[in-house]
């Protein structure tokens, strides 16, 4: 049995323009962004030194793409982290507008 008190959980932070990993009552991690109508910039992600090493920097990517999708936004991922984690998973590609791919290094797929 886990406790699940020690996983990770991002919330949205609107008012501070990130999405925030939460873990053991503590703000582990965030990723900047801006949004505008149609677009998500993914401007940067930054994971607490005692929070490293344990994939919240992943888990900050992955819900900031899924929020992308579900909100049917493309994304421009300004963010180093952000532009290798696309190049991992390819699944996420769809969310970076064709004529941006070039731009920020990835396949035009």
């Amino acid at each position: 049995m886990t406790d699940e008190s020690h996983d990770p959980r991002v919330i949205d932070n609107p008012e501070r323009h990130r999405f925030e990993a939460q873990l053991d009552g503590a703000v582990a991690g965030f990723s900047d962004y801006q949004r505008e109508a149609t677009q998500l910039s993914l401007l940067h992600v930054e994971v607490d030194n005692r929070f490293e090493g344990q994939g919240i920097g992943s888990l900050l990517a992955r819900r900031s793409l899924d929020a992308a999708r579900e909100d049917g936004l493309s994304v421009l991922p300004h963010c180093p982290f952000v532009r290798r984690y696309i190049e991992r998973r390819p699944e996420y590609l769809d969310l970076v507008a064709q004529e941006d791919r070039e731009r920020f290094g990835l396949s035009t797929g």
